[in-house]
């Protein structure tokens, strides 16, 4: 699943999330606790062997879990973006320069994945402008520092000049640091960040990347 179905499937899960159901107005009357007596009325379901409530449209809001974006959630998002971009400009050279066609089967899979995350953080980032004034309002730009795993732009030359059985092991070295240091950025989102839809990015990102450096391990 990529990133993009992420984000679609948090927005579309997000009332399933906070535990409630739309009713027709005039339907479930009589339940305790403040029901609605114009427009519609919200039905949230009580635990086991308890009954429903019906509760008004204020109630019901207020019930909803708060999981707008904070700081960690767009420096996250900003940096991941900076990340991807990094692994593209990396699995581009394979086609050219690798000899194993692991490789060039690894690079492709990562283009063909990264590429469209990208897009949907992008978008992520636009639905969910940081407060004016914010620290995390600025753009990631090239912040190595802040970010583990990316390459230095001497690690990316040598990659760029190296050809065959040379470049398939500095690819894969790169590589892997490079989707260790996202599986460390996602792990340090999800204990800081508030933002569901973000919680599902770096849930992914830890699974898809943590297979991916099995893998590169078993081929190095």
């Amino acid at each position: 699943m990529d990133m993009a179905k992420a984000l679609l499937g948090r927005i579309t899960g997000a009332v399933v999330a906070s535990g409630v159901l739309l009713a027709l107005a005039g339907c479930g009357g009589g339940e305790e606790g403040g029901a609605a007596k114009d427009g519609a009325a919200v039905i949230a379901p009580g635990r086991p062997g308890e009954k429903a409530r019906t509760l008004s449209p204020s109630e019901a809001a207020g019930r909803k879990p708060d999981d707008s974006p904070n700081a960690a959630d767009r420096a996250y998002v900003q940096h991941m973006v900076e990340h991807h971009r990094q692994a593209l400009t990396m699995s581009a050279l394979a086609p050219e320069r690798a000899s194993a066609e692991g490789v060039r089967r690894l690079a492709e899979r990562i283009s063909a994945a990264q590429q469209p995350e990208i897009g949907a953080m992008e978008k992520w980032l636009a639905l969910h402008p940081a407060p004016a004034g914010s620290a995390s309002g600025a753009p990631a730009g090239h912040d190595h520092g802040a970010m583990p795993g990316m390459a230095t732009p001497q690690q990316l030359a040598q990659l760029a000049q190296a050809k065959g059985a040379e470049f398939d092991r500095l690819f894969l070295t790169l590589m892997t640091a490079h989707h260790e240091g996202a599986v460390k950025m996602a792990g340090e989102v999800l204990a800081a960040g508030n933002n569901g839809a973000v919680e599902e990015m770096a849930n992914e990102v830890v699974a898809t990347q943590t297979a991916e450096v099995h893998r590169m391990r078993a081929m190095g």
